[in-house]
């Protein structure tokens, strides 16, 4: 499988997770906690940290992955090189780590989805670094 699929694959499941989240913050219901207890996710889910800038995180997570997404697509097409995909991927992973730590350190609880996202970022970024 070369690079080009591997990040069509792991952009998609990003994007799911992040309309996953976004319906949840939109409708105000409890998102469904695997492997962590309920009040985990609920207690991420709605903290301040839920958001930057004014911004619910899952709607910004959404965007990254469809930058990421379009821009690969124009990338195999020829149109774009990779470097804005590779920056993009960059700054989700960066997010990523700094919303684990947050989870970690600050909140001292952990919500499902948002760990997926981080090891799917993380999986994006080994892709960059070992496979572009």
């Amino acid at each position: 499988m070369n690079y080009i699929s591997v990040i069509y694959v792991l952009g998609a499941i990003g994007a799911l997770n992040t309309i996953y989240l976004s319906y949840h913050t939109i409708t105000k219901k409890p998102v469904w906690c695997l492997f962590f207890p309920e009040e985990w996710c609920h207690k991420v889910q709605y903290s301040p940290y839920s958001r930057t800038l004014g911004i619910p995180n899952s709607f910004a997570g959404l965007g990254i992955y469809a930058a990421i997404l379009i821009l690969t697509f124009m990338h195999a097409g020829g149109s774009v090189s990779f470097t804005p995909v590779a920056w993009l991927i960059y700054l989700g992973f960066a997010f990523s780590v700094y919303f684990l730590f947050i989870q970690a350190f600050v909140l001292k609880a952990f919500c499902t989805w948002c760990v997926l996202s981080a090891a799917d970022f993380t999986l994006l970024l080994l892709t960059v670094i070992y496979l572009v």
